[in-house]
């Protein structure tokens, strides 16, 4: 059947199973958004107030679904607008395509009107970027873009169009998408063997987990293999969630701001089991003393990254949910209760603590928890308050935590939020921001409120950059060059004039009762709650240090006496 490029487009996401797409209009993209306009009753559209904000948005869908999010954007600053997104999606593993539009072949390379070349700008950071200039070649890329989005690691795709092959006509013919299947094939059986000797000889094993435990899937397998082999679970920000928060086995965060139970029982234990996690800075601390007794196994999908940035002893490529199926169908089960008991010991005597006195944002979030009996879907912008909602909330279920957690992008988190919102209507979705982070891209609050999507945006608003502030506090001498907020901007109207229910708190007794309004709400949301400037997140573990050299509050009156 002759159809134009963009009806070809239109049907191939159609084709894909794609329901929603986040973007918005301009020049070069007018014939595929006049074609949307006929599919409206098919795929949605959610039209954002700024194109980093469809990206985020597409990335928040993908996150909380595992399918692909897919975004749109015109030729030019519609199309640059996109980067910062994509790149957030790249550095965390997330499935999109992003479709741009550019100008007429005819017109390409000369400069012309909002010409730029995205696909070269955007090699770096997806895992592939397409120009298509004909169009007899625009179905078999995107049905490529979306193979690619999806398989093995997944991440972004870019692919830009010119104007005239949307268009153009061409012979298009429906087709059911390719099944991705779990990456086995490299899994070497002889690595497994030796893993599972490792593992069997061990007295003091911690598993690790990152993201790619829950991109694969896999969190019924992990939770067999924790039992089975009777260890303590720490995790990565990106690997909330992928085991169960409220379990007894379950020690934390591990790293900067990792709890000093999970710190001090890696650079412990004698067996290190890593499933999806790329050894980030953050985590490591000093990689020359990290796990500095333990033999580490690492468990990835992507063999780019053994021995990137920690060097294992034995490392298995493959589908971290087919090698834990392996694993748990060839061990009997261990025991290792001297170990579990003092791990056990030491999370009692060495809980996470704050400033109970006054309203903080560690009781804000606990309070969050307690209502929603986590039963919610936590988006988070980056700073002091997303390390709090990491260490306080207690994510029971993958799928729940939507951060960025390479990039930190100040900015994400509402339009992640609105993207996670869409995709699941029947959740409540919070996104916590500091007031920092929601200047960045506020005007986001009008798409909730445009698209009926009632999420809930909880302001902690110290009147700092508060992640860097602290920096500032305990490693430049107090010098708070440029990141004190001491304007007189009023959330609360500013949220109301863009179409949202608005409340400020200021006493702890206000935060149950507001709370309980919000998640009861119909409608989107601003929460604005003003604690204190010099609140700090602990424990830490300053840049390069040893992970055992964490240290919280307590230590720093300590050593200073």
């Amino acid at each position: 059947m002759q159809m134009t490029g963009s009806q070809i487009v239109i049907e191939c996401l159609k084709e894909q199973g794609v329901d929603t797409v986040f973007g918005y209009p301009g020049g070069a993209i007018l014939n595929i958004y006049d074609e949307l306009y006929r599919h409206q009753d098919e795929i949605r559209h959610v039209l954002v107030s700024h194109e980093q904000g469809a990206a985020h948005a597409a990335d928040g869908y993908a996150r909380s679904t595992g399918k692909v999010g897919v975004c749109m954007a015109t030729s030019g600053p519609g199309a640059t607008n996109l980067v910062t997104g994509i790149a957030t999606a790249y550095m965390d593993s997330v499935p999109m395509v992003a479709i741009t539009c550019n100008v007429g072949l005819s017109l390409l390379g000369k400069d012309s009107f909002q010409e730029i070349d995205i696909a070269g700008i955007t090699t770096p950071i997806t895992k592939y970027s397409f120009i298509v200039k004909d169009v007899k070649s625009l179905a078999p890329t995107i049905r490529r873009a979306f193979k690619i989005a999806r398989s093995g690691r997944p991440g972004p795709v870019l692919i830009d169009i010119v104007k005239n092959a949307t268009s153009d006509e061409a012979d298009y013919k429906r087709e059911v998408p390719e099944l991705i299947k779990r990456e086995t094939s490299k899994i070497d059986e002889l690595a497994v063997e030796e893993a599972i000797k490792v593992i069997r000889a061990s007295k003091k094993p911690v598993i690790f987990v990152g993201g790619g435990a829950i991109i694969a899937n896999a969190s019924k397998e992990l939770e067999d293999f924790v039992k089975r082999v009777d260890a303590p679970v720490t995790d990565t920000l990106m690997g909330k969630g992928a085991f169960p928060g409220d379990d007894n086995y379950y020690i934390g965060m591990l790293g900067m701001h990792g709890t000093k139970t999970a710190n001090l029982s890696v650079s412990e234990c004698d067996v290190l089991i890593v499933l999806g996690s790329r050894f980030s800075d953050r985590v490591t601390g000093n990689t020359e003393t990290f796990a500095k007794n333990a033999k580490i196994i690492q468990i990835d999908v992507d063999d780019a990254e053994v021995n990137k940035n920690i060097d294992v002893d034995l490392n298995i490529t493959g589908d971290i949910k087919s090698v834990l199926e392996i694993f748990n169908s060839r061990l009997e089960q261990l025991y290792h209760k001297e170990w579990i008991d003092k791990v056990m010991a030491r999370k009692d005597a060495l809980p996470l603590t704050y400033n109970k006195e006054v309203l903080t944002g560690p009781y804000i979030i606990e309070k969050l928890y307690e209502i929603t009996q986590g039963d919610a879907i936590i988006a988070t912008e980056v700073g002091q308050h997303q390390m709090w909602a990491a260490q306080y909330y207690k994510y029971l279920k993958p799928r729940t935590l939507i951060t960025s957690g390479g990039l930190g992008t100040m900015g994400y988190g509402l339009g992640a939020a609105i993207g996670a919102k869409a995709a699941n209507p029947e959740k409540t979705v919070i996104n916590i921001a500091g007031d920092g982070c929601f200047r960045m891209n506020m005007n986001e609050i009008i798409t909730a409120s445009r698209n009926s999507l009632p999420v809930i945006e909880i302001i902690f608003n110290n009147h700092v950059l508060g992640m860097v502030r602290q920096w500032q506090t305990l490693f430049y001498g107090k010098r708070y060059s440029h990141t004190v907020l001491n304007d007189s901007m009023d959330y609360v109207k500013l949220s109301e004039a863009m179409g949202a229910k608005a409340y400020r708190i200021e006493k702890k007794e206000d935060v149950v009762p507001v709370l309980k309004e919000a998640v009861g709400s119909d409608v989107p949301v601003v929460i604005d709650c003003i604690i204190q400037s010099d609140d700090k997140v602990f424990p830490m573990v300053a840049p390069g240090k040893n992970l055992d050299e964490v240290f919280d509050e307590k230590d720093l009156i300590k050593g200073r006496n």
